[in-house]
């Protein structure tokens, strides 16, 4: 009879080597910079005006930036599917190593129905009547219509076949939707700063009146792993890496700071071309769109459009990956059924957890918007988490510093997210979204865990880290 941990070894199921850096670069950029990119800039402005809003972004950037590192040196070290999931087994065990990776499943997936969600918003704002056909019903204030869930869904399930065909096609089609993306923010950026509207005392007062300037400041900062989660995608993929795992880490310092200068001029551009105390006073159902439609017309909106089709699409592309990676390594790992492990397929791609992250994602918009941006807050929970696990993972593993910084900055967000008081504060739907995905966790760690029980630390080891011992 062959030897337990032997036997482990041949059951291992990897993926293809298949992503170039170019491709791993864009799936980063491409996930952090979706819809939010251009829905959020009222809603900051309100929080902390326009230096404060500003001075956020770049605080939460730069904190990303330290906690960045930390995952290039776990990258090099582990170039395993998993990321954070892998990470924290790697630091603290297997208990600690599910209840990351499961709040991770969560805020992944739930960012690809409020991307493909957005879709809808777009078109409203273009045509309001286009999708009001079929109405379904209302939950949570929100009315449901067939046109719109049937949007969304196709978007879905446009970047789901993508995915199963093969992560090349995937990586190759988000170099090209991300390159699209950039060109079409200058544009639109260059066009409201030159507007004939434009003016710099548009910008005046620059902290919000509502709040102290710490505080607005602090409330931006506190949605920061929402605002830069995307970057988490490229450890996500290391397995089908084409390059050397240490590239990684200059990766994501690129995407980091590519995103935060996308947030940076899509906030300025709204906020310079009207008054912007007076543009969040009034009732716009899209205070970018409607700032920069008065600032070049009709052609900036046609480039904004694209702006925001391509961070929407490279969004659910990128967060197909993500999720279907991380559902991959925790089935490899036995703390989810083995049916996620499947890959099939001449490229070889984790098919079975694919098709159950798109079906996942598809019943979300059927509970509408306003549901699913409860999930989604709640899910900057799980994405701090992820950070904190990493960091002090890499802390222990090498002793340095910069790693230590990281998994504290990453613990004061998760302290603004949950210490009643505190400006980044979830409310209380949210709190009610994580208690039901505590629930939905504990059925599926205890019904595999006599499948684990039976799994000794060094077959487990071998599973999730790839450790010939």
């Amino acid at each position: 009879m062959d030897h337990p941990l032997i036997e482990s070894r041949q059951k291992r199921t990897s993926l293809e080597k298949s992503i170039n850096p170019a491709g791993v670069l864009a799936l980063a950029i491409g996930s952090i910079i979706g819809f939010g990119c251009f829905i959020l800039p009222g809603s900051l402005l309100q929080m902390a005006g326009p230096l404060g809003a500003v001075l956020g972004i770049l605080l939460g950037g730069l904190i990303m930036l330290v906690i960045g590192k930390s995952y290039g040196y776990m990258i090099a070290q582990l170039p395993v599917s998993g990321g954070e999931f892998a990470y924290a087994y790697h630091g603290f065990g297997r208990n600690h190593a599910f209840a990351c990776g499961w709040f991770l499943v969560l805020g992944y997936v739930s960012i690809i129905p409020l991307n493909a969600t957005a879709l809808t918003l777009l078109v409203q704002f273009i045509s309001p009547d286009l999708l009001s056909w079929g109405y379904l019903y209302t939950i949570a204030n929100d009315d449901i219509y067939l046109g719109e869930v049937a949007l969304a869904g196709g978007a879905i399930l446009l970047f789901g076949i993508l995915n199963i065909i093969g992560s090349k096609l995937v990586s190759q089609t988000q170099i090209y939707m991300v390159a699209m993306l950039i060109i079409a923010v200058v544009i639109i950026a260059t066009g409201a700063v030159t507007s004939e509207l434009s003016s710099s005392t548009h910008l005046l007062p620059v902290f919000s009146q509502e709040n102290p300037p710490w505080a607005g400041i602090l409330k931006v900062l506190a949605i920061a792993p929402f605002l830069f989660v995307g970057f988490d995608t490229i450890p996500q993929s290391a397995e089908e890496y084409k390059f050397e795992p240490a590239l990684a880490s200059r990766l994501i310092s690129y995407a980091i700071i590519g995103g935060t200068l996308v947030y940076v001029a899509v906030l300025l551009a709204t906020s310079v071309v009207l008054p912007w105390q007076e543009l969040v006073a009034e009732d716009h159902n899209w205070f970018t769109g409607f700032a920069l439609e008065a600032a070049v017309g009709k052609t900036g909106i046609i480039f904004l459009a694209l702006a925001i089709c391509m961070g929407i699409c490279t969004g659910i592309n990128g967060f197909v990956v993500a999720t279907s990676r991380l559902l991959f390594s925790m089935g490899r790992a036995k703390v989810l059924p083995d049916w996620f492990t499947k890959v099939e397929g001449a490229h070889r791609v984790p098919r079975h957890a694919i098709v159950f992250s798109i079906l996942l994602a598809l019943v979300a918009p059927l509970f509408g918007r306003n549901v699913i941006i409860w999930v989604v807050d709640m899910a900057a929970l799980g994405t701090a988490c992820g950070y904190m696990y990493t960091c002090f993972s890499a802390w222990k593993d090498g002793r340095k510093p910069i790693a230590l910084m990281g998994g504290l900055l990453s613990f004061g967000i998760l302290l603004l997210l949950t210490v009643p008081g505190s400006p980044g504060f979830m409310a209380e739907e949210s709190w009610w979204a994580c208690l039901i995905w505590i629930v939905l966790g504990a059925v599926f760690y205890f019904g595999e865990r006599r499948k684990l029980a039976g799994i000794s630390q060094q077959e487990m080891d071998y599973l999730i880290l790839n450790k010939k011992s």
